[in-house]
């Protein structure tokens, strides 16, 4: 199977495909643009589900579920809402056999809904704030897809709160941004930069948009998560008002924030390599998977599910019994990533211990039996830590400075990766590098830095240091 997948350094696109189909994480519907999430990326997503709640209700946030579809007039209150989302929204027509009065869009996202619902519910400044989750599927009519980086339908969480006052908002603004930063480092051994969106990039009716942006193996970034601040630009059309303090009647303040089914493909790209993916072991379905070699012999089959049986009180631990030659399991759950495999034959049984091998590594060390409840999680958080220092190595390696438009342009004929350049904060200059390189602003990094006075595009005087990038 091993054979099936493409060297990432010979087409990087291809590796990807192979790596998601042979792991069997997806398999293609017959509907354009949508997919099969098969059981093991729906593995992976629930334990990020379950991490990122963990997190979330720590904060005091609580989960909703809104309605799926939007009347089309919802859309249209906010006009730069309506006119960011138009070109991928799906309208429902006709329901019961019947043609609707007004058409329904399919969630490209939830403000409006969640706008309805404050109206109804916000009416005095005791009521705030409210701090909601939604954890739900959405549409977006995306021209060309790749599973979990581009789909017509995927899943997410999208926060959305609502606050007395700006400086609440924002400050939950910023809040949420750290948790998805802490998240990527503490969860996913991925380590992101954190930053300001420009306002050309920001979220289609947003104030501000925060983010935080990874970079893959092929030196190509990822919007891992982004928060947004909407000041009272949806409290006002949707006419959500609430009595102050002051008993003054005030529009109150939103802010949205969301990470994506799009962190698995992060998780792919960030990781994997040319025997395919490298799992990071806190959100690994599997983090142990017990392999007996010569199950045949006496004691062995019995001695693993002994081993599966003690394993799982402490971690998540399969095993595999099937009639496969051990090479063959130990290339597939290389392929699929599993952190740690843990081997045990006739010999390992005479001297009471086992294999251990990390997927990270290849390292090999033999344990004893009395030892693993003390070794397995070692090894696990270990993992984490070197997964993380080899993807911050990588970070730092492809991350490089332009003073000139001339060193810009030729880091990215050679390649890809993270440039730090200067902006004078112009649209057009921002659109004209777009438009002759293919690179994107990624952020506005909350670190300052200043590499040069002038912009790397028109030479007028700079206003901020971006980070710039070819993205997913």
């Amino acid at each position: 199977m091993v054979e099936a997948i493409t060297p990432m350094e010979e087409d990087f696109a291809q590796w990807y495909t192979d790596v998601v189909t042979k792991a069997e994480l997806v398999d293609y519907s017959s509907l354009r643009g949508f997919m099969v999430l098969r059981p093991y990326s729906t593995a992976i997503w629930e334990n990020i589900q379950s991490e990122l709640n963990k997190r979330f209700k720590e904060t005091g946030h609580e989960n909703v579920l809104m309605p799926m579809l939007i009347p089309e007039s919802f859309l249209q209150k906010e006009k730069e809402h309506v006119e960011g989302f138009a070109p991928e929204v799906a309208l429902v027509t006709h329901g019961g056999g019947e043609k609707l009065a007004e058409p329904l869009c399919i969630r490209p996202t939830s403000e409006t809904l969640f706008c309805e619902h404050y109206s109804h519910i916000v009416h005095s400044w005791r009521d705030l704030p409210k701090l909601y989750n939604q954890w739900c599927s959405v549409v977006r009519w995306e021209k060309s897809t790749r599973p979990f980086l581009r789909s017509r339908e995927f899943y997410w969480q999208e926060g959305h709160t609502i606050h007395e006052t700006a400086e609440d908002a924002v400050a939950e603004t910023f809040r949420m941004l750290n948790v998805y930063a802490d998240f990527c480092r503490d969860a996913l051994a991925m380590p992101v930069i954190k930053g300001k969106k420009t306002e050309k990039e920001k979220f289609a009716g947003a104030v501000d948009t925060y983010t935080v942006e990874a970079i893959m193996h092929d030196g190509k970034a990822l919007q891992a998560g982004t928060s947004h601040y909407f000041g009272d630009k949806f409290s006002r059309p949707f006419n959500i008002t609430f009595t102050g303090r002051d008993n003054k009647i005030n529009y109150p303040m939103q802010t949205s924030w969301g990470m994506s089914t799009r962190i698995i493909g992060a998780i792919i790209m960030s990781h994997g390599d040319n025997s395919g993916l490298k799992l990071p072991p806190r959100i690994a379905p599997c983090q142990v998977i017990v392999v007996p070699v010569a199950s045949h012999k006496p004691g062995v089959k019995e001695a693993a599910e002994k081993i599966k049986q003690d394993i799982s009180s402490y971690a998540r631990v399969e095993i595999d019994l099937s009639e496969q030659s051990p090479g063959w399991k130990f290339a597939e759950y290389e392929m699929r990533g599993v952190p740690l495999r843990l081997e045990i034959g006739p010999r390992d049984l005479q001297s009471e211990q086992c294999v251990l091998v990390r997927r990270d590594t290849g390292e090999k060390s033999i344990v004893p039996l009395s030892d693993l409840e003390r070794e397995i999680p070692r090894l696990l958080d270990d993992i984490h830590m070197n997964m993380y220092k080899m993807a911050e190595k990588r970070l730092n390696d492809m991350t490089f400075t332009a003073k000139t438009y001339d060193e810009f342009k030729e880091i990215f004929e050679h390649g890809n990766g993270f440039v730090k350049a200067m902006w004078c904060g112009d649209r057009e200059c921002e659109e004209k590098i777009k438009e002759e390189t293919g690179v994107t602003s990624r952020c506005m990094p909350f670190e300052e830095e200043h590499v040069s006075d002038t912009c790397i595009c028109c030479g007028k005087k700079a206003k901020a240091l971006v980070y710039w990038g070819k993205a997913y």
